[in-house]
């Protein structure tokens, strides 16, 4: 163990909190050194380290970075159980939750590696924010028509189109005409706000 690994005894012990110790079990998990995973997920050794002894408590980013290079959740890093889930969900059971004039609908058990939505976007709703983080994305257009921007491009997209790209790609949804646009959505971002990483609002109308 490189000296960078050894632990730091300063501060009672109970004073850990429960991510640092999970933070360094799944590192070894995954067979790599600190300097490794450090690399990895654009950290500093000395940063990783402090993490891993509670001496800093880790952002987000840090903790889908790290959740990235171990191929695990953010759940599992913070050491949450997750109870069992039926592959089944019901119609009946899918609550619709509103935000940011969007309306999803869960359409696949929360705690897993890839979250499944149905989604209605109202027109003129959310056009000028640009996400931008880390996973993938799949979509499939069932009714209406959607303006895509990906990068610098913008596609519209008729029902029975479908879209897979990385959401690392700074990317705007809107609808394409006055009904709005109803999507299937999945994407591999399963335990982040997802306002949490968007970059915007901006300035300028979807072209």
């Amino acid at each position: 163990m490189s000296s960078s690994e050894k632990e730091h005894t300063g501060g009672p012990a109970g004073e850990l909190p429960a991510v640092a110790p999970q933070l360094r079990s799944l590192r070894r998990q995954a067979g790599l050194t600190l300097e490794a995973a450090a690399r990895d997920a654009e950290l500093s050794p000395a940063h990783l380290s402090r993490l891993e002894t509670g001496q800093r408590q880790p952002s987000l980013p840090m903790l889908l970075a790290l959740a990235r290079v171990y191929g695990t959740t953010v759940s599992e890093l913070l050491g949450e159980t997750v109870a069992d889930r039926d592959a089944i969900v019901r119609a009946g059971d899918m609550e619709p939750t509103h935000a940011g004039g969007w309306t999803y609908w869960q359409s696949g058990a929360s705690g897993r590696g890839m979250q499944a939505l149905r989604v209605r976007v109202p027109y003129g709703s959310q056009g000028d924010i640009v996400r931008v983080h880390p996973g993938e994305e799949w979509l499939y257009v069932l009714r209406g028509r959607l303006r895509l921007r990906l990068g610098d491009t913008t596609h519209a997209l008729a029902p029975g189109d479908s879209a897979h790209f990385d959401s690392l790609t700074p990317h705007r949804l809107a609808a394409g005409d006055q009904d709005g646009v109803e999507l299937l959505f999945v994407h591999t971002l399963l335990q982040s706000p997802t306002a949490a990483l968007c970059l915007g609002p901006i300035t300028g109308e979807l072209p």
